[in-house]
């Protein structure tokens, strides 16, 4: 015994640490505390050494922080099988922008929360009127997300509409149209914005209606607002309203929205038309 002592005492003066390291810690109660924590500081602790790194890896830790429709998403917006998916690759690739639906719809989760976000472009959208160059053009803008956006020049019939049949996790959404008054592009690497042809829009609000129905639950919800257009030369997303999916939902939503200002005493024009933004209704701070 006297030996064993002199021996930690020998080890001690060596430098040599006697007290548990991180790396003497099991990978499984690492993984066990790592379920706790947020996606962000997952990653980071991971970098830590070997053992968090593996430890970070375990499917149990990122199965709770994927959304409960996570398979029909990565057959939906990935075209892949989930099953063929580890649980930490199935979350990092749903966190980036996916595009489905011949590129005109885009999907990804929140980083952070992993609530599910989805993107609607212009070019899925039935606008009244978009085949007529006297009305309406497609012009490319880095300002899109899609890189395009519809503009409008004059009309008297203002109508934009759309639907998709999606099935979102259970929360309450909200819905937005994303506007801009006046026509951006750049001169010699500057933004400029021409408001030449904005008119119209102060004398009557545009109506934004939107509507979902559940084919299983049969549940019904609509929604309604009106607004005048506002900021010329700015981006603005436009509430249209929300909507609750249900604790017991697993099956898709159809969605139905639509915009209009069809008072056709006046003409109005200059607006452009770049998406319909549907994310979770706490987010809709980040917008402002």
């Amino acid at each position: 015994m006297g030996a064993g002592v002199s021996g930690l005492a020998t080890d001690a003066r060596r430098g040599i640490s006697l007290a548990p390291a991180l790396d003497d810690v099991p990978e499984s109660c690492i993984s066990s505390i790592l379920m706790y924590l947020d996606p962000p500081e997952i990653c980071k602790l991971a970098g830590l050494n070997r053992a968090f790194h593996r430890a970070s890896l375990a499917d149990f830790v990122w199965e709770t922080k994927l959304p409960l429709n996570y398979r029909y998403l990565v057959k939906k917006v990935l075209s892949q099988n989930p099953d063929s998916l580890g649980k930490k690759q199935a979350y990092a690739t749903l966190c980036r922008p996916n595009r489905f639906d011949s590129g005109t719809k885009e999907a990804w989760l929140d980083k952070r929360s992993g609530k599910v976000c989805l993107l609607v472009s212009a070019k899925a959208l039935k606008i009244t009127g978009i085949d007529d160059r006297r009305y309406w053009n497609q012009i490319q803008t880095e300002e899109s997300r899609f890189q395009t956006v519809a503009y409008l020049q004059q009309i008297w019939w203002f109508e934009v509409a759309g639907d998709i049949e999606f099935q979102f996790p259970p929360g309450s959404y909200s819905l937005f149209f994303r506007l801009h008054l006046g026509k951006p592009s750049r001169r010699f690497g500057r933004r400029v914005c021409s408001l030449d042809k904005v008119h119209g829009w102060n004398i009557k609000p545009v109506r934004f209606q939107l509507s979902t129905t559940n084919s299983k639950s049969n549940i019904q919800q609509q929604a309604s607002s009106e607004c005048f257009l506002y900021e010329p030369g700015n981006w603005v997303h436009y509430h249209a309203g929300d909507f609750v999916i249900d604790q017991n939902s697993n099956s898709p939503t159809k969605i139905k929205f639509s915009m209009m200002q069809i008072d056709c005493t006046h003409t109005k024009g200059g607006v452009c038309v770049d998406s319909v933004l549907i994310c979770p209704s706490e987010f809709r701070e980040r917008l402002k």
